[in-house]
């Protein structure tokens, strides 16, 4: 092809590619020869054949344009005409497509097709005009209502709410953006009215959603600054409302649009200008003091969930480093503000949480070393600048600063606190007089001292300081901080019974004040928090474990807590609070992850004299049931389930993960699981099991197998949820997965194959059919039994038959042998499969007589099983055979000592226990006789 230089041989050989289907290759001979082409006759016939080619690849913009080039050469070519109305329909140019096929019909006035095509479009653009109409009618007279002073507010809130369920649709959008909408949008803002400015901002949300033009439009009509003005406002709502339409406006800027504008392409201009100044803009709001807490959270929100990379094998993360130097020094200053002093920056619960968690997400996206020690530079240049011997204020604003980095990237806050002076600066702000300055100081001595041997320096220095804080200072905030920083650094030594850092009882002393703190109502959000916090760390401990699951007014209050019978807990949103709760319960049911000790191992290690963790003899297996029991009884499972549903940005991986873990743990007995379904238990997993860290969504997914594989999954996950549990029951199935993982889930699809059509096909789709063969062929007898009780369900499903039917595979004969096998659970299971197999197929019936010359021996050993449900299965078997038109096999399974076990099976006395085989004998005996393969018998009188 390439050393043609005729065009019309390119052009033949361009047809008789596209007559094959080749069509990019159709297309290539094509182009080149129109580069060729003199002829304008030709090159108008070659631009049209290329115009089919776009169409069939569903590139419509150069359809059309390569069919107007065959137009302008003839304008009455009704095949290029009627191909350009093809193309022009689906770029929903409807009036010009309508034109087109007008003319067509002109010319070719019988031509059938033109004429249904002139009928459809005639009546799509009616239709179309109707719409347009009405919506613009109905466009005016809403923001008539919005804009009316003295029209009654009910009205007006109605208006709203259909001005934003428009801009949600495509048409609608484009019609209030074309009805001069944005302007009196505008003035909808200007009223500040907070019903109308959250309409409006709603609207403009449905209006920049998936469409990169119309929302370049509204950015510079509105202006970046204007929207910022709008979030820095003082109201939870707008804010948030703000917040999203700058995400809208965000994923349809970076790829959210998705149409397709051929040459009007180039009017819509490059992003990158407005996506940098809405970095630039929310970087600005974060560290102004005009911006209220709100409107802070949600600009950190923002830059969380958009600058740092969501793939990581995108190598392009410019936006991080770009916020790293322009906005790091802002996102520190915030984490240093001290509410309690004079002019702070505003600020909610969440503020200082949040921008950690941004901090730990650019220091994640950080791909060299080089821009990490740059990171490290900028925060070690912020901190120490504020340091000064002067001036208290500037001190404990660097230390908050430094608790920011060590509650987010822990590695830099941590190298930081081992700087010359900074942790001698801490223990002495611990001596200060003022109790703001205690406050910070017991904070970040809290967050510092997660790693080991920052604890044990701390318990060296500062542990009495805390001890003389707390028993001296009247403030409750300051007390309860305290008391959380002596918890963390009683709990250093982890689980580990043998790395106790405080004597004997010292730790259950503060676990009782924590849970006293817990329960007493009176206390504000943010002191029980922090004691659930001081109990998180605690709970390491068995005795305290054991105290805090035997203290039921404890455990009430928690579960209360997270049920919001306490409204403040559930308006504060704060993520530490179901963090904190996750770790104490993940520590109560011992589900944390534990590393297996060969005791080999154990013994090398006390011979070289090293340390050897100890358990405590509380953390075994009974003591963790009687846990378990306890936290069930006081009615834990209604608390995960609150906690499930909690919002999402509260509710992050981790705390997900801790709340899989304890759920398969409270589900380890299947005395319980009843239980945990009527709580709703089954219902919070499928969240669980779906999103999250990929541990998490194992532990998760086992959680629901163990109860699929003993309930009732109709009663356990009730309507289209039962749908949802196949997918994390199937992951489960995966070579890596352990072998009770893959038992589990095996009986839990067994369990739901046997319930209906449609949830088979779904075990189907979700690829599960080759796994569950796999395990089939299994050494362990009991997840090769469980694989074949599930294949048993599934036969009956068309798709299953046709791999039984295909050649050059072992599966048939695998069930045939598995008959013989003495295992009485897995001989049922896989007699049932071929039953159903043979009933269904009857070419199986001549296909097992082939796999395996034992076939007849297998036959006869199922038919003589003293287990009636085995013997039925093969006397079924012997009746597909008889059945299946194969005569000849008919005849050879009569001529065998079949026919004798048949017959006194038949001849048998009626009996209620073996009914159902002593028929189905009698029906095989009927067939042969039918079959002209025996003749009639009589029944004893």
């Amino acid at each position: 092809m390439g050393e043609m230089a005729d065009p019309i041989q390119l052009k033949d050989e361009g047809n008789k590619h596209f007559q094959a289907g080749e069509v990019d290759k159709a297309i290539e001979c094509y182009t080149k020869a129109t580069k060729l082409c003199k002829d304008k006759k030709v090159l108008a016939v070659i631009y049209r054949n290329r115009s089919a080619c776009f169409l069939k690849k569903e590139s419509y913009t150069n359809a059309a344009s390569d069919a107007s080039k065959a137009i302008d050469v003839d304008a009455a070519d009704v095949k290029a005409l009627f191909r350009r109305c093809q193309a022009l329909e689906k770029l929903d140019k409807l009036d010009m497509a309508f034109k087109d096929v007008q003319r067509c019909s002109t010319i070719e006035p019988k031509n059938k097709t033109f004429l249904e095509t002139l009928r459809r479009l005639g009546a799509e653009i009616q239709a179309k005009l109707k719409t347009t109409f009405s919506t613009d009618s109905r466009v005016q007279n809403m923001f008539d209502i919005l804009l009316d002073e003295e029209m009654d507010k009910d009205k007006k809130e109605k208006a709203a709410n259909n001005l934003v369920v428009l801009a949600r649709e495509d048409a609608g959008a484009e019609r209030i953006f074309q009805n001069n909408g944005v302007p009196l949008l505008l003035d909808m803002l200007e009223t500040g009215k907070v019903e109308m400015v959250l309409a409006a901002i709603r609207t403009f949300a449905g209006m920049c959603t998936g469409h990169k033009a119309r929302t370049m439009a509204i950015i510079h009509l509105v202006g970046i600054d204007k929207l910022c003005s709008i979030m820095a406002v003082d109201n939870e709502d707008i804010a948030l409302a703000t917040s999203d339409l700058f995400q809208c406006i965000n994923d349809s800027l970076t790829g959210g649009d998705r149409r397709i504008y051929g040459k009007e392409e180039a009017l819509v201009l490059d992003a990158s200008k407005d996506l940098k100044s809405i970095l630039m803009a929310l970087l600005e709001m974060v560290a102004s003091k005009k911006v209220s807490g709100h409107g802070r959270d949600q600009a950190l929100n923002l830059l969380c969930r958009n600058v740092p990379r969501k793939d990581k094998k995108d190598h392009d993360h410019s936006k991080s480093l770009f916020t790293i130097d322009h906005g790091l020094k802002k996102i520190l200053k915030v984490c240093g503000q001290i509410p309690d002093l004079p002019d702070q920056l505003p600020m909610t619960e969440n503020t200082q949480l949040i921008a950690s968690v941004l901090l730990d997400k650019l220091w994640d996206d950080l791909r060299c070393d080089p821009e990490r020690d740059h990171y490290r530079e900028v925060c070690d240049e912020y901190i120490k600048g504020k340091f000064d011997p002067n001036d208290m204020d500037r001190n404990i604003h660097a230390i908050n600063a430094l608790s920011g980095l060590l509650q987010g990237p822990f590695e830099v806050g941590n190298q930081l606190v081992g700087r010359q002076g900074i942790m001698e600066m801490m223990v002495a702000l611990c001596g200060s007089e003022r109790e703001v300055d205690q406050m910070v100081a017991v904070e970040a001595l809290i967050h510092s001292s997660t790693k080991m041997s920052r604890a044990s320096f701390i318990i060296t220095n500062g542990v009495s300081l805390l001890k003389d804080i707390y028993k001296k200072t009247k403030n409750e905030k300051i007390k309860i901080r305290a008391l959380v920083g002596l918890c963390k650094l009683g709990s250093a030594g982890g689980d580990d019974y043998s790395m106790r850092q405080f004597a004997e009882g010292s730790t259950e002393k503060l676990a009782k004040q924590c849970r006293k703190w817990l329960c007493n109502s009176a206390m504000d959000t943010k002191t029980r928090k922090w004691a659930i916090e001081g109990l998180a760390y605690l709970t390491q401990d068995a005795d305290v474990k054991d105290d805090f699951v035997e203290d039921e007014p404890a455990m009430k209050a928690i579960i209360v807590a997270l049920k919001g019978e306490y409204g403040t807990w559930r308006r504060s949103k704060d993520k530490t609070i179901l963090y904190a709760v996750a770790c104490t319960l993940v520590n109560c049911t011992n589900s944390y992850e534990k590393k297996e000790i060969m005791p080999e191992l154990v013994q090398l290690a006390k011979f070289s004299k090293q340390h050897v963790p100890e358990q405590h003899p509380k953390d075994k297996k009974d003591f963790i049931q009687k846990r378990v029991k306890r936290m069930l009884k006081a009615g834990v499972i209604s608390a995960l389930t609150v906690m499930v549903k909690a919002d999402n940005l509260l509710l992050t991986d981790q705390t997900k993960e801790m709340l899989a873990r304890v759920f398969l743990a409270l589900a380890d007995d299947a005395k319980d699981r009843g239980m945990i379904c009527a709580h709703g238990g089954g219902k919070a997993l499928i969240p669980l099991a779906l999103e999250g860290s990929a541990i998490g969504k194992i532990r998760a997914s086992h959680a629901l197998a163990k109860i699929a594989a003993v309930s009732n999954p109709e009663i356990a996950f009730p309507g289209e949820r039962i749908y949802e549990v196949v997918r994390p029951l199937v992951s489960l199935l995966h070579p890596e997965r352990d072998g009770v993982q893959n038992y589990e889930a095996l009986l839990s699809l067994t369990n739901l194959a046997g319930l209906n059509d449609k949830l088979r096909v779904k075990i189907l789709k979700e690829k599960a059919l080759p796994e569950i063969e796999q395990y089939m062929f299994e050494d362990h007898d009991h997840i090769r039994q469980a694989a074949t009780e599930c294949m048993c369900n599934l036969v009956t499903c068309k798709e299953v038959q046709d791999r039984y039917l295909e050649d050059g595979n072992d599966r048939l004969k695998l069930l045939v042998l598995m008959c013989a096998e003495d295992d009485e659970k897995l001989q049922r299971a896989a007699a049932g499969a071929l039953a159903m197999l043979t009933a269904a197929q009857k070419k199986l019936c001549t296909k097992m007589t082939l796999v395996t010359l034992q076939w007849m021996e297998i036959l006869q050993r199922l038919i003589l099983h003293d287990q009636p449900q085995i013997q039925h299965r093969g006397l079924v078997i012997v009746y597909n055979i008889l059945n299946s038109d194969d005569n000849e096999l008919a005849k050879k399974l009569i001529e065998s000592e079949i026919l004798e076990i048949l017959t006194v099976i038949g001849k048998a006395m009626d009996n209620p226990k073996r009914q159902l085989v002593i028929d189905v004998a009698r029906t095989c005996l009927v067939k042969a006789m039918d079959l002209g393969l025996i003749k009639p018998f009589t029944t004893p009188s």
